[in-house]
């Protein structure tokens, strides 16, 4: 497209752009670039050089969809066009209105974008009717009809936002400030009547009307329906202060204040078990569900303030209902207050069985009875010897510990937490491995060494000698005992007895598989229950060439490697026990 006909004046003002060709104040209007100042054709104006630099409109791209070229090319008044305006020699250019051409000379449609001299001048607002395609050499009256816009103000005289256009014809007083419009100030009725004494003028509006006498200049409103709004937010204020100034101290309290917790050491008593693994918060809230404190965190605060509220095990505890929480941590920290079946080590099952009836408080043999019915349901692993010889096939397997009981345990309950225990703990020991490396028959045999360590030895330096003991006299090429082990604990196992004072006529006489002075190698099984200690000395004996070893008072035992140094020491406890 050339330069023809292109004039520097200003364009019509847009309603998308009330600043656009603004040039004064004056009330006239520069007519359209191409446009003659008086009217009909083109105006033949000088060449505009700042066009010729600036050939495309960066704006006018960014806005390519023009809402008005794609509606029905009709014209507005009576549905005739304008006359065809006689073709000019222009260089065909894209259409960038929906897609259609110019039907005049196939200059391009109004591309929605501002005119920069490339384009026809922008087209006005839609008035409710169908706006008509112009050539070149017609004027359209932005201004003149009664459905247009009122020309722009100056900068200092416009609204900064209207609710709506001005009433068409109004004059605007720039002195008046507009009046609030909304029922709830202004004391309009639900309906949206006003109150009597305003201005009845069908002419007044919100904004002014016509000829009529502006709201703003008539009659006062009346100011009950105001006060009784100041009042009803005045109330609403003091509502809302009170109401977040106690969910306020409630927070406060809650966050801030005091765990609830009751007083006194409380009354009754009550039985908690508290399992394995439980820590501060767990055992709260099982001694919050059973009624020995008030709250959680107010048994975890005197459990934190307590030196030893850390060591709390698992077991059962006899506590108090409704007592407070530094009470019920200082009865749980007292081992007084469990509630606990305890398995001394070293202990044999017969013990075990007595101590399980009486905990419970059922009949004498009770325990026994269950063990020996219900041996093969109670988790034995199947590796426990098969010899007939075997008085109790669960010797051993009693592990010595600490089992919490209530008064609804059963004797089979408690049997199988023994029995999962020894399981446990001998998982941890290569005792498959310990069994191979001294020519055992498995870990049966092995456990069998531990349970005669531990009722021999006193110590754990003495554990690992008198395992060192066991090793050296089932050697085969032991001759001083022809692998006899001559342990008097296992004398003791058979009769069920603890005696230190054997004579020599009983024991060499009596054929019992448990008479390892009678017969060589290990008894048919093990003759207690051993501890940790003993088991890991089982597995770990010195190697110093311990063969013999006596304790002259009960409290120490002595250790020799000959069997001259060991006839010494006897002599003299026979002497001081009177035997011969």
């Amino acid at each position: 497209m050339t330069e023809y006909g292109r004039g520097p004046g200003s364009e019509p003002w847009h309603p998308e752009d009330p600043l656009y060709g603004d040039q004064g104040w004056g009330g006239g209007q520069q007519p359209a670039h191409g446009q003659n100042q008086y009217g009909g054709g083109p105006s033949y104006a000088p060449q505009d050089p700042y066009a010729q630099q600036h050939q495309q409109d960066p704006y006018a791209q960014q806005h390519q969809q023009d809402p008005y070229a794609q509606q029905h090319q009709q014209a507005p008044y009576g549905g005739q066009q304008h006359p065809q305006q006689p073709q000019q020699s222009y260089p065909q250019q894209p259409s960038y209105g929906g897609g259609q051409q110019d039907p005049y000379g196939g200059n391009p449609a109004y591309n929605g974008g501002w005119d920069t001299g490339q384009t026809p001048a922008a087209m006005p607002y839609d008035t409710g009717q169908q706006p008509a395609q112009y050539g070149y050499g017609e004027t359209n009256d932005y201004y003149g009809t009664p459905e247009a816009y009122p020309p722009p103000q100056p900068p200092g005289r416009r609204e900064s936002a209207p609710e709506q256009a001005p009433d068409r014809g109004q004059d605007w007083d720039p002195d008046v400030q507009p009046e609030e419009t909304h029922p709830f100030f202004t004391g309009a009725d639900d309906s949206g009547s006003e109150d009597d004494d305003y201005d009845d003028d069908p002419r007044d509006s919100r904004r002014g009307g016509g000829d009529g006498e502006r709201r703003g200049k008539g009659k006062k409103k009346k100011k009950g329906r105001s006060g009784c709004a100041c009042l009803v937010v005045s109330l609403v204020l003091v509502g809302g202060l009170g109401g977040v100034g106690y969910f306020g101290y409630s927070f406060y309290k809650d966050r801030y204040g005091p765990d609830p917790d009751y007083s006194g050491s409380g009354t009754g008593s009550v039985e908690i078990e508290i399992p394995k693994g439980a820590y501060g918060y767990d055992i709260g809230n099982i001694l919050k569900k059973a009624g020995v404190v008030k709250s959680v965190d107010a048994f975890v605060s005197a459990q934190n303030e307590n030196p030893k509220g850390k060591s709390i095990q698992a077991g059962v505890y006899l506590l108090h209902e409704e007592m407070s929480a530094a009470e019920a941590v200082k009865m749980m920290v007292d081992p007084k207050s469990q509630n606990l079946l305890v398995i001394p080590e070293g202990t044999r099952n017969v013990a075990v069985y007595a101590m399980v009836d009486k905990k419970l408080g059922l009949k004498a043999g009770t325990t026994k009875g269950v063990a020996k019915s219900k041996k093969s349901d109670l988790g034995l692993p199947g590796w426990v010897g098969k010899n007939d010889d075997i008085k109790d096939p669960l010797e051993g397997f009693l592990y010595p510990a600490a089992y919490p009981v209530t008064k609804e345990t059963k004797p089979e309950a408690i049997l199988k937490s023994m029995v999962k225990r020894s399981n446990e703990e001998y998982d941890k020991l290569d005792l498959a491995g310990t069994a191979k490396k001294y020519k055992l028959d498995g870990p049966w045999q092995v456990l069998t060494v531990a349970s005669l360590v531990q009722a021999e030895g006193l110590t754990h330096d003495d554990f690992r000698k008198m395992a060192e003991v066991v090793y050296n006299r089932l050697k085969p090429d032991n001759t001083v005992t022809n692998r006899k082990l001559e342990f008097d604990s296992a004398y003791n196992y058979l009769n069920n007895q603890s005696e230190i004072k054997i004579r020599s006529k009983d024991i060499r006489t009596n054929p019992d598989p448990y008479n390892t002075y009678y017969h060589a190698g290990l008894p048919p099984g093990p003759i207690g229950n051993p501890g940790d200690e003993a088991l890991r000395a089982t597995l770990s004996p010195t190697a110093d060439g311990w063969m013999f070893f006596i304790s002259l008072d009960g409290k120490k035992t002595q250790f020799t490697k000959t069997a001259a140094e060991h006839e010494k020491l006897n002599d003299k406890f026979k002497e001081q026990h009177g035997l011969d």
